[in-house]
């Protein structure tokens, strides 16, 4: 059996994780069982840690930064490190894709291709590292000399989402370890088992124990502590905007620790009459329903221009009725389960506001009964409004809501109308109203005539409530570091005192 296919059925018990701290596993008294939700079944088991258990980490990962062990190597020696867990990951890309869909629901496909992603992270973060430096000032006279060095932050705290376990670990991981930092990871306990095998990629590619630190549990107690914790530097966070607001007064009453914040979004999408409908519909089925909506970019609001609406919600409800929706682990599967029983929940609950509120249902709307798992049809709404709940709430799921606009101007008044912003795109064929379009929608992604497109070369991050900071490329290695200004006098000082 070749490997692909060795990963393409459920397992038959729950596989055990231990937790892994200063290059050591652990395990703990309790544990929590995880359920596939794409087949109802237990599939991996991974500890409830203590409060203790990360006390430890952080002292590990401060022991580890303290000593420099990872900070005291040149770019080129940590960059190599980063250049072997690249080729670590390419040799397991489908072990850790499997467990990535059966642990979240997404489809294979999709896993594999995001540990592609995760891969061009690790090279893009070894280049980094070398190219990572400071400035310098030869404009202060013949007296004085100036340089800007910048320094590793220190010590770490990465808190990461249900939604994109392995990614959005990938597009900070390899970014936090070419500035030199060290770091305590918190996944979300319902997906840790990819960030638990990262763990055993690092220690094989030969990173050094104490720097990556992995801490399982909840995110009411573990998650909380990390962001209280004294002795963390910076905390990265990425989920909810609510979530993210308690991170900021956590930091805030710790230590003032640097923050960096991914948050909601309800991104637009503008579709303009000139455009190619069929593109455009083709992305607007794909930008609702990858990762089944749940996902921080995805286009959740149809912004499209009224002399083409009809034709083209037309179009559009026949490429989402043609989506294939079912196991995560069926290779023809483009939507996979939704990841947790809460979440499906919220997302049949919004469907049932926007009929309530008035929008017209054109396709989707309802559960998906399989026999097992849990699913939604892709959904969209047509004559929504700008107050529903629907058109200002983040879903969270494969629900899109259409809106109807005439002017250029009132597109994007529409497209700023909401406390998000995260990402944007936009549909034409004329090179004004792109520009125009782009440059005045307040978003920190954008895409024109694409969506969801680019590579970790460049950075992600939001506007207003979408977050702080940037993560990926080279902004992404700065967001970790610290700046500092050295003055060197040269020659004999001019006393104060004679």
């Amino acid at each position: 059996m070749d490997q692909k296919n060795q990963f393409l059925s459920a397992p038959t018990a729950a596989r055990a994780f231990g937790f892994f701290v200063d290059g050591e596993w652990k395990d703990g008294a309790e544990h929590f069982e995880r359920a596939s939700p794409g087949h109802g079944t237990p599939v991996t088991r991974t500890v409830r840690c203590t409060v203790d258990d990360l006390n430890a980490a952080v002292a590990a990962a401060r022991r580890a930064f303290e000593d420099r062990r990872w900070a005291g190597l040149s770019g080129a020696a940590r960059g190599s490190v980063l250049l072997r867990v690249a080729e670590i990951l390419r040799r397991r890309r489908d072990e850790i894709a499997y467990w990535e869909a059966l642990e979240n629901g997404k489809p294979i496909s999709q896993a594999r291709g995001e540990i592609d992603h995760c891969i061009a992270c690790f090279e893009v973060g070894a280049g980094a590292a070398r190219m990572l430096h400071g400035d310098s000032f030869n404009s202060l006279g013949d007296d004085l000399f100036g340089m800007v060095l910048r320094e590793p932050i220190g010590v770490v705290g990465l808190i990461t989402p249900w939604n994109f376990p392995f990614l959005i670990l990938c597009e900070r991981v390899p970014f936090i370890l070419a500035s030199g930092c060290t770091m305590v990871v918190k996944p979300s306990e319902v997906t840790a088992a990819t960030t638990l095998l990262l763990a055993e990629v690092l220690a094989e590619a030969g990173l050094p124990a104490g720097v990556y630190n992995v801490i399982t549990g909840s995110g009411r107690t573990i998650g909380q502590a990390l962001s209280e914790h004294p002795d963390v530097d910076m905390l990265s966070f990425t989920g909810s905007t609510a979530v993210g607001r308690s991170c900021v007064h956590a930091a805030a009453d710790s230590n003032f620790k640097k923050l960096g914040l991914e948050l909601g979004g309800k991104n637009p999408i503008i579709v303009f009459a000139d455009s190619d409908l069929e593109d455009a519909a083709d992305g607007a089925a794909f930008g609702i329903s990858f990762n089944t909506g749940q996902c921080c970019v995805s286009s959740s609001r149809l912004i499209v221009e009224r002399s083409v609406a009809a034709e083209f919600e037309r179009l559009l409800v026949e490429k989402m009725k043609k989506i294939r929706v079912g196991d995560p682990l069926d290779e023809r599967t483009q939507v996979g389960a939704i990841t947790t029983e809460a979440q499906n929940a919220t997302i049949l609950d919004y469907i049932a506001q926007g009929k309530a509120a008035g929008a017209t249902l054109l396709t989707g709307g309802e559960a998906i009964d399989l026999g097992r798992g849990q699913y939604i049809a892709p959904t969209l709404f047509s004559g929504v409004s700008r107050d529903m709940a629907i058109a200002r709430d983040e879903i969270f799921g494969p629900v899109l809501c259409s809106m109807h606009f005439d002017t250029v101007e009132e597109a994007i008044q529409l497209a700023n109308d909401t406390v998000y912003g995260l990402a944007a795109s936009v549909w034409t064929k004329n090179i004004d109203k792109a520009l125009t379009v782009s440059r005045r929608v307040r978003a920190g992604r954008f895409w024109v005539n694409t969506i969801m497109a680019g590579g970790p070369e460049m950075p992600l991050g939001g506007f207003k409530q979408s977050g702080w900071g940037r993560e990926a490329g080279m902004y992404g290695v700065e967001e970790y570091t610290q700046v500092k200004s050295v003055h060197v006098e040269i020659g004999k000082r001019s006393h104060w005192i004679a």
